[in-house]
Order: C-alpha cells, then sequence, then structure tokens
C-alpha cells in the first residue's frame, strides 16, 4: 500500500487549521482509496480532508453542517461498503474509505 504523510499546504500563513479543527495530540492513519494517510485524531473525516487539501476542501461546497450530502463518502465495512457524511463523521485509526463523492477534490 502507498502512504502518503500530510502535505505541506501551501499558503499555511493565509489559514491557520488550529482555529477550525479539534485539538488533537496525534495523527491517526487511515486509508484513501487505497493510500495510506496521517491524519489528526479527535476530527470529522471532512476536517481531515481539509488538512490534507487546505484550499480545495476550504473552498468547495460543502454546507459542514450535514444538510447536504456533497461530503458522502463510502466505508469499508465488513465485506459491505457504508455510506456516511463526512461533516458528521469522526476519523478513526484504520477506517477505509473507498469511494468519495464528486465534490471532495483532495488532489492526489
Amino acid at each position: 500500500m502507498e502512504r502518503s504523510l500530510p502535505n505541506s499546504r501551501l499558503n499555511m500563513e493565509k489559514y491557520d487549521l488550529q482555529d477550525v479543527l479539534e485539538p488533537y495530540e496525534k495523527l491517526i492513519e487511515i486509508d484513501i482509496c487505497g493510500t495510506a494517510h496521517m491524519v489528526p485524531e479527535n476530527n470529522t473525516l471532512l476536517r481531515c480532508f481539509q488538512y490534507l487539501a487546505t484550499e480545495n476542501i476550504s473552498y468547495g461546497d460543502f454546507c459542514w453542517n450535514g444538510e447536504c450530502i456533497n461530503c458522502q463518502v463510502w466505508l469499508q465495512n465488513g465485506d459491505k461498503e457504508k455510506a456516511v457524511m463526512a461533516c458528521r463523521t469522526t476519523v478513526a485509526e484504520g477506517m477505509k474509505i473507498v469511494r468519495l463523492a464528486e465534490g471532495i477534490d483532495l488532489d492526489f
């Protein structure tokens, strides 16, 4: 499996992610469409996506509160897939995301 560390997030001075992320002590590993990524624990998947692709997610068409389905992702749940909303789902160590909604541009 390919492994990706958090990217360097361009223009970090413009975006202070500490203002939008929940407090965290460590990064945990999740799998996004076959690639491992390190993301901050204690945050929603959508905030973790913002951590990985700051500008793309920050300016994406998301309501951030569960009223749209633009952040829908599909998790591997045993031998089945389970659809969840990234803005309402807390990240967990080893989480495996197998599909992303069309509007989620992580630019990998």
